[in-house]
């Protein structure tokens, strides 16, 4: 056991093009609710909206954070991005290391004013 207090997460959120990603994913980082975002490009999303099968290219944000800070993530997402409902899904990480880990883990605490 790491003796960690709060699990780290990977939360997945696509978006509609990198420009609106890397916006969400500056905003995350500057406020401390992840410690990196990566953008992947040239994903390609065929899902069920409104009653029809869709068919889209998206990119996809990897977030690192810690679960704690799920809610926060969810609601600045929410707030900034054009999707009426964005994919914002959390996957725990069940190891890692741990230098990597204790960096999260301070780039994501509140800094004392």
């Amino acid at each position: 056991m790491s003796g960690q207090t709060e699990k780290e997460i990977v939360i997945f959120i696509t978006a509609p093009n990198e420009d609106e990603a890397a916006r969400i994913a500056r905003s995350l980082v500057e406020a401390r609710l992840a410690a990196c975002a990566n953008i992947v490009r040239g994903i390609r999303s065929i899902y069920a909206w409104q009653g029809k099968i869709q068919d889209d290219s998206e990119v996809l944000m990897i977030v690192k954070t810690r679960k704690g800070l799920f809610n926060a993530v969810s609601d600045k997402v929410k707030e900034l991005h054009s999707y009426d409902v964005p994919e914002i899904i959390a996957l725990p990480i069940i190891e890692g290391a741990p230098d990597y880990l204790k960096w999260l883990k301070e780039s994501t605490e509140q800094q004392e004013a």
